[in-house]
């Protein structure tokens, strides 16, 4: 697909068991295209088999997390083009949402479009105080297309979500969190990484496999099946045990993709 604008690159990185997915560009703005979903799809393919990492972290340089589309791509598309397009970014948003680790999005500035659905595809969403939340599609005659028409309304009441994609408004992280469609706000980014390590150690307690049944489970709604699946690993057998011996589980096997 051509005339391309976006300089966004995706880079990933881990340290101990916190694996990085971080967005960047020379001007500040980070844009999807294309190719950036493309790497962003690499990215969560390689980190889905690291046997370290136990916990995805989303994070962006510059002055916004993810402003949305490449607006200058998607001006000539075709129907044939865009329904590729759609399903390109479909297919890697819901491979983020399946991935076995607990995901963070650490939202650093506003989040609009595609910014706001990749955000939506992570578990858990901590942003400054200055980011803004919305899907502006309407406004470009367009509609989300890599799942924000589906999973806002997981998060906010279905009217709120109707309204926000009806309307194309942008929200402060305020009324976000008020709505539920984020779980903390900071005043900067420097408390921003701090709230990621206070989520990371809240988390770290569960057994890693229990958490990927717990992801498949919310998903799939086979909720007896998961849990029957708790006892082919170790995990169920330690994590019974060390309660029942008055100890803290040592939890060792790290769940595949």
């Amino acid at each position: 697909m051509a005339n391309e604008k976006s300089q966004t690159t995706v880079a990933l990185s881990r340290t101990g068991d916190v694996a990085s997915i971080e967005f960047s560009s020379p001007d500040g703005i980070n844009i999807f295209s294309s190719r950036v979903v493309g790497e962003l799809g690499e990215a969560v393919e390689k980190v889905a088999t690291d046997a370290q990492a136990r916990f995805v972290v989303l994070r962006a340089k510059g002055k916004v997390f993810l402003a949305g589309a490449d607006i200058a791509q998607m001006q000539r598309f075709t129907q044939d083009e865009a329904l590729a397009f759609a399903r390109k970014g479909q297919s890697v948003f819901d491979a983020l949402e399946r991935l076995p680790q607990v995901t963070i999005a650490a939202i650093s500035g506003h989040a609009l479009g595609g910014g706001c659905e990749v955000a939506l595809a992570c578990d858990f969403r901590l942003t400054v105080a200055t980011a803004k939340f919305g899907q502006p599609e309407v406004r470009l005659g367009l509609i989300p297309g890599w799942g924000g028409t589906q999973r806002l309304a997981r998060y906010v009441p279905l009217g709120m979500a109707r309204r926000l994609l009806f309307s194309g408004e942008q929200i402060t992280a305020e009324v976000a969190r008020a709505l539920h469609l984020v779980d903390e706000v900071v005043a900067d980014a420097a408390e921003l990484e701090a709230a990621v390590q206070r989520w990371v150690t809240l988390l770290t307690p569960g057994s890693p496999a229990a958490v990927k049944h717990l992801k498949r489970a919310m998903l799939s709604g086979d909720e007896a099946g998961e849990f029957a699946k708790c006892f082919v690993g170790t995990e169920a057998r330690e994590g019974t045990t060390a309660f029942l011996e008055k100890r803290a589980a040592g939890w060792t096997q790290r769940p595949p993709a």
